[in-house]
């Protein structure tokens, strides 16, 4: 399943750019992550069609490994999840890459405001074979499960938000991990730019949860390595870290 979804991921995303015109693309998109954060909030990072392709073709494969790395390492599947609903989902790849590792038994649910990226999302289920549906819509707004057969996931979503966003989701998560639902929050492992983060770890560590950083082997597709190379990015290794109570129970 996974090496037909990055052919097609390529051929989708490289028809209509060029090698020049997606290395230009994802050093900006770079950019855009790590020195102006302030305007992701405002969807900066998908504002042209040389973002969009640079970050389906190289962060979607590596937060679709990421993740899927993850999820194994925390044991998310030792009670596979009936449902996952994964806000701000972006192209699919993070509740994809859950449901996957579970055996694609579980149903996505993928909710981001962004148009384009539901539209991705939509296509990633299906390349993928996950019993999936996407939609636009704003996270804040959506009704968070509250009991043991669902799964929330929020993968690089939550630093994306407003103080007052936060506060209000953080607000909801406890409630849902108090009716049993098994929650994954995913972030870049860099700490100096989420203050939010040990409010979080602690007010969730009360519910169960616990927070974890990860490093995996950078065994990445061939694609996503020459895009690095190209753009003048470093690749070692696959880094994240998590807060989540998906060891627990």
């Amino acid at each position: 399943m996974v090496a037909p979804w990055l052919a097609a991921l390529e051929r989708r995303h490289s028809a209509t750019l060029t090698s020049a015109e997606l290395t230009r693309a994802l050093r900006a998109l770079s950019s855009c992550y790590v020195e102006r954060r302030g305007r992701l909030g405002s969807g900066a990072a998908l504002d042209g069609a040389g973002k969009r392709a640079a970050f389906a073709l190289f962060y979607g494969p590596l937060h679709f490994l990421t993740i899927t790395e993850i999820v194994r390492a925390l044991g998310g599947c030792a009670r596979t999840p009936e449902a996952i609903l994964d806000l701000g989902c972006g192209t699919g790849v993070g509740g994809a890459a859950w449901a996957l590792a579970c055996g694609a038994r579980s149903r996505v649910t993928g909710i981001d405001r962004n148009p384009w990226a539901v539209g991705e999302a939509a296509w990633t289920y299906a390349q993928l074979g996950i019993h999936g549906t996407a939609r636009t819509s704003d996270a804040l707004k959506a009704t968070i499960p509250k009991q043991p057969e669902s799964a929330v996931l929020l993968a690089y979503a939550v630093n994306e938000l407003d103080m007052d966003g936060r506060a209000s989701l953080l607000t909801k998560l406890v409630a849902s991990m108090r009716g049993g639902t098994r929650v994954l929050i995913v972030e870049a492992i860099a700490f100096r730019d989420k203050p939010w983060w040990p409010e979080w770890t602690r007010t969730l560590a009360a519910e169960g949860a616990r927070a974890d950083e990860w490093r995996f082997d950078s065994d990445v597709p061939d694609l996503v390595r020459e895009l690095a190379r190209r753009a003048g990015l470093t690749l070692r290794e696959l880094t994240a870290r998590t807060i989540s109570n998906l060891a627990v129970g």
